[in-house]
């Protein structure tokens, strides 16, 4: 986990994909991802976060005994999670507690904002 310095890397930011995915920066992810949500058993895609710097997590739908979906509206909403750069670091933001998670098995690379040239 990523501590101290938030303020002032905050203006460093630099919204990031993962450059260089493989098992390793997978493993990191999920092990962030599942700290953040003090989860045990979190999916993600493959190439989750390599062309998008969002991430959200989507609560698991609630089965009966069978494995049978529910019915009822799901009224939990997604978590959210960006990845940035900041200097050569990948962190990830946990959108919801701002908590800041550093990958350090992980190669990001910064993705160009909308609107900036």
């Amino acid at each position: 986990m990523l501590t101290g310095c938030a303020g002032t890397a905050a203006h460093m930011e630099r919204p990031a994909v993962i450059a260089r995915p493989d098992a390793s920066s997978h493993a990191d992810l999920l092990a962030a991802v599942r700290t953040a949500l003090n989860a045990a058993s979190v999916t993600l895609a493959d190439g989750a976060l390599t062309q998008d710097s969002l991430l959200l997590i989507e609560s698991e739908r609630p089965q009966d005994a069978e494995g049978r979906l529910l019915q009822g509206r799901e009224t939990r909403t997604p978590e959210r999670f960006r990845l940035v750069l900041v200097d050569s670091r990948c962190v990830l933001i946990h959108e919801r507690t701002l908590r800041r998670y550093e990958l350090r098995k992980t190669v990001c690379t910064s993705v160009p904002v909308a609107g900036r040239s």
